[in-house]
Formats: structure tokens, sequence, C-alpha cells
């Protein structure tokens, strides 16, 4: 941990925290859940597509992380009085110029595997990774990043729900229908409770530099609901897909939840949030699996 921005060779583990590691589920469930949805209707997978559409995601999602490392280090987001882990280019781990160099590494690897999904898929998908991208680059990037604007739940359940789940299912089936939609909206709406807990714990920061989160804009009370509604309302919706076995995470939603609610903002935000990741991956491992069953 001693790499500087002029270390020539950083540490792989510098890169390895850079990326974000505990989030990045948050990118994988979708992917799975869209698959299982599509083999529950055809009793098929298409491999390839499967995993060029894991891959896509993935990258997609750390270069958003990267790139949301060095933005928010550029605009005074990192700064002394930060709460959550340490950031690679605010810390001196990495050089700002490389971190941004890494992120459109990400993106440009997207891209690549687009083309051949794009192939397979046709234009719709063509649509929707273009966007994915371009959200991913704008997320703290640009004139008027989303994560500052109060829209970044909504940018999450968009991409990291619908868009994710919905395409996975479409590369599968080429079609699209209710069901994924259904199950693209309780993962994405349990992605989007990652970013409450993350703006939650950043929230006296955030006003400080002008982020207006969500979470700055209506205030902690207010974000405990939203927490609380975006972690149950998933289960409510099992029902819509005649799904019951995601119910076994609802005592350790409801932990979550109590804890959210008690803790004070600080370190303890830092563990609610991978837990809140890890909740989701564990919902939608025992959906996906409901629906292969």
């Amino acid at each position: 941990m001693n790499s500087s921005p002029l270390t020539p060779h950083p540490s792989p583990l510098v890169w390895w925290l850079a990326i974000r590691p505990k989030t990045l589920t948050v990118s994988i469930v979708p992917v799975l859940v869209g698959s299982s949805a599509a083999f529950a209707e055809t009793g098929a997978i298409a491999w390839l597509p499967l995993l060029a559409a894991l891959a896509a995601a993935i990258l997609i999602q750390v270069g958003t992380n990267l790139h949301n490392d060095v933005s928010d280090f550029e605009r005074g987001a990192d700064g002394a009085e930060r709460l959550g882990p340490a950031r690679a280019t605010a810390s001196g781990w990495l050089a700002p110029a490389a971190v941004r160099r890494g992120a459109f590494a990400c993106f440009g690897g997207a891209v690549l595997l687009g083309i051949y999904l794009v192939w397979h898929g046709s234009w719709p998908i063509l649509l929707l990774g273009l966007a994915s991208v371009a959200a991913g680059w704008s997320y703290t990037g640009g004139p008027r990043p989303i994560a500052y604007s109060g829209l970044g739940e909504l940018f999450v359940w968009l991409f990291f729900g619908l868009g994710a789940v919905m395409g996975s299912y479409y590369l599968q089936t080429l079609r699209l229908g209710w069901p994924p939609f259904w199950a693209a909206s309780m993962v994405g709406l349990l992605a989007a409770a990652v970013i409450v807990v993350n703006n939650t714990r950043d929230l006296d920061n955030d006003r400080k530099i002008g982020k207006n989160t969500l979470a700055v804009r209506i205030g902690r009370s207010a974000s405990k609901v939203e927490y609380l509604l975006l972690i149950l309302v998933p289960y409510l919706l099992l029902p819509l897909l005649g799904q019951w076995m995601p119910v076994l995470t609802l005592p350790w939603a409801l932990h979550l939840v109590r804890r959210f609610w008690r803790e004070a903002p600080g370190p303890a935000f830092n563990r609610i949030l991978a837990q809140t990741a890890q909740l989701q991956l564990g919902f939608g491992i025992l959906l996906s699996m409901g629906l292969l069953l």
C-alpha cells in the first residue's frame, strides 16, 4: 500500500482495491437472473452470449468505479473527512491519469464484447450497450454527473436492474416479457439500496461540496424509509413470479434495515454497504435457482 503516483508499477492489490471488488456482484447477479429467467421458458442456455454479457457487465461496472474514483478526487469529494474506504486516487496509490486510462480500457473492452453481442442480438442490444457505457462515464463525469444530481438510485435500477436483467434475457430468447421485468425490478431495487447506504454515509461531506445526492436532498430520516422500501419491495414482488426461495434471505434483510436505522453514519456503514451487496447476491442466487428448478 506504499504505491504513489510516481510508482512505475503499482501493486496489483492497489488496482484490486480501486475496482471495489465487494460491489462487483451488483453487475454479476442481473446477468445470472436474466439468463435463468430465459432458461425457465426455453429450457436451454446460449453460453457464449451469457459469458460475453457477464464480462461486459463487469467491465462496465469496473470502468464506472475507476472513473468515479478519479472524478470524485478531482471534484474534491474524497477529502480527509471521507468516511468510506480509502480511494486509490485520493490516497496517492495511483496517478489520476493511470486510473482514467484504466476506466477507458474497461469501457473499451465492454464495447469490443458488445460488437459480438450486437451481432447476436441486433439493434436493441446496440442501444442498450451504448446507453450503458455512456451512463457509466457520466455517472460522475461530464458537466452534469448523475451521481451529483440525486438520480443515482434511478440510474442503478435502470442499468443494473432493468437493462442488465432484461438484456441478458433478450440475448437468450430474442424477445421480452413481464417475468424478466419483475425479476429485473427486484434485482435493481436491491442494487439501488447499496447506493442509499453509500450516500447516507457520505451525506454531510457531499453537502459541503455540492454533491446533491438524493440523501442530501431528502435527509437521513427519509433515506431510512427509502432503504426500507428498496429492501422490502422485492420480497413483495416475488408472488408475481411464483418464486419463494429468496424469502429465505428475509431475516437477513430485516437485520440490515434495523442496523441501517440504528447505526450512526460512519465506519459501520461500510459493513452495511458490503452486506447489502451480499444480500442482493444471496437473493439473486436463490431467485435464479428457483427459476432453474
